[in-house]
Formats: structure tokens, sequence, C-alpha cells
């Protein structure tokens, strides 16, 4: 399957740690960066805020080493799994849902 992307050129990468399946991120891709991540071992996004390739944990140091790549049922979301060395976000923590959550009703069976 080749990957669908939108029509900005891009597709979502949802960055998950390989040891213990905690979503870290998620990030935009290109063609190029999906081809980079798929080939370099790295994880390379498109910044669409610079409009610029970049390779995480480059000028952090808290780098993600590729384990696997996959698409979801339609191609349209790539889920990359990693080694995540140091915090995920840029602000230091774990995660960049880390002390994010909201407010809501939970729904579900009791």
């Amino acid at each position: 399957m080749n990957p669908a992307f939108n029509e900005a050129g891009l597709l979502p990468a949802i960055i998950q740690d390989a040891a213990d399946g905690r979503v870290l991120m998620l990030g935009y891709m290109d063609a190029e960066a999906f081809h980079r991540t798929c080939t370099t071992g790295r994880v390379w996004f498109w910044s669409r805020s610079r409009r610029e390739y970049w390779r995480k944990g480059d000028t952090s140091g808290n780098v993600q080493y590729v384990k696997s790549v996959a698409l979801d049922c339609d191609g349209d979301t790539a889920l990359v799994t990693v080694t995540q060395v140091g915090p995920s976000c840029h602000t230091g923590t774990p995660t960049c849902f880390t002390g994010r959550e909201l407010d809501v009703t939970v729904g579900g069976p009791a």
C-alpha cells in the first residue's frame, strides 16, 4: 500500500514508543520525509511552520530511532514505532500529551 497524502501533500504520522506503546507525538511528513523515515532509521518530518525538513533530535539530542512503520486501512495516516532517546516533546515532557489532559465526560460501559 502506498501512502495517501492529503491535498497539501502531507501525511499525519503518529509516533509511538516501541517499548511501552505510549503515543509520543504527532507530526507531518511529505513524500520525501516519509521516504527518509523508511530508509534511514531516523524519523523525519516536514515542518509546516518553517517549511523545511527536520530530523527529530538533531538540535535537541532527543532522537527517535525507527522500529516499524505502518499505514492505516485508508493509507492516510502513518504509525511509526520508535525507540525514543530523551523526552519527545520540545517542552521537555516525555510525550507531547503529558500533563495536557482535558476535563471530559467519560463514556462507555461501567
